[in-house]
């Protein structure tokens, strides 16, 4: 589903684009091209599109899921859902050429899975297997390939040509992906789809209520923020030349510094 609203919104931006300022503004031209948002007209509009909905419907349900529900079983609702993207990561990291992390995400899955209770508890962070940050968009960033447009995408929020263009492959490789079932199974998987983006908008709630009480442009800053984080993603995954693979039989040192050996 989230493939096909980016590719839907992909060709719907397509339709808009910013004029750029002429070269006889040269700060503004540099402002422009700073943004990385040529399709801002349509962005803006998806936006506050995507606003409207989300204050009507996402964040008072979200607001009401961390009041109602404890925060040690939010975490373990958390956990699970990691865990369950562990395999992507792995296969992520494979890809980027980053052995000691896709060896890493390998302990998590194998740990958390058993120790953990299905990954409802994340043991392997204390075996000193910490989580880190994967998806397909950085693995493509880290070959160099460009991030193109910022896109806005209605309900799913900040993303980018780049980053868009790799979410069904990031979607595909997760454990209920291939199971096999019927209509019990099948509403179960949306079941969990539900929650999980329930629990993710409830965690991202400080962060957008922060960006609403602060920011005289909303948007802006929204996308600001995603370009530098995606950004700092891609340099620390870039940066991290370990090329041996955790020691797996024995816990690593709790402070594994990107380099070090």
């Amino acid at each position: 589903m989230r493939g096909a609203a980016l590719a839907a919104s992909g060709l719907a931006l397509l339709a808009a684009c910013a004029t750029p300022p002429p070269a006889s503004e040269p700060e503004a031209r540099a402002a422009y091209e700073a943004a990385g948002d040529p399709l801002e007209p349509t962005n803006r509009a998806l936006y506050g599109l995507s606003t409207s909905v989300d204050n009507a419907v996402l964040k008072p349900v979200a607001r009401t899921y961390g009041n109602v529900v404890p925060f040690a079983v939010r975490t373990r609702i958390t956990d699970f859902f990691r865990n369950l993207g562990t395999p992507r990561g792995f296969v992520d990291f494979v890809l980027a050429g980053k052995p000691r992390l896709a060896g890493t995400d390998f302990m998590r899955f194998l740990i958390n899975s058993t120790l953990g209770v299905g990954g409802l508890f994340d043991v392997a962070a204390d075996f000193g297997y910490a989580p880190h940050e994967s998806d397909l968009g950085l693995t493509l960033g880290s070959w160099g390939v460009p991030t193109g447009p910022y896109l806005f995408v209605p309900l799913f929020g900040p993303s980018d040509a780049r980053d868009g263009a790799s979410t069904v492959a990031d979607i595909a490789p997760t454990p209920l992906t291939f199971v096999p079932g019927g209509t019990a199974l099948t509403v179960t998987k949306y079941s969990f789809t539900a929650v999980d983006a329930v629990n993710t908008r409830e965690r991202a709630l400080p962060t957008t209520d922060e960006i609403e009480r602060s920011s005289l442009d909303p948007y802006a800053a929204a996308r600001s923020l995603y370009q530098q984080k995606r950004q700092s993603a891609v340099t620390a995954l870039g940066r991290d030349n370990r090329a041996s693979v955790p020691v797996w039989f024995a816990a690593p040192r709790p402070a594994e510094a990107p380099g070090s050996e």
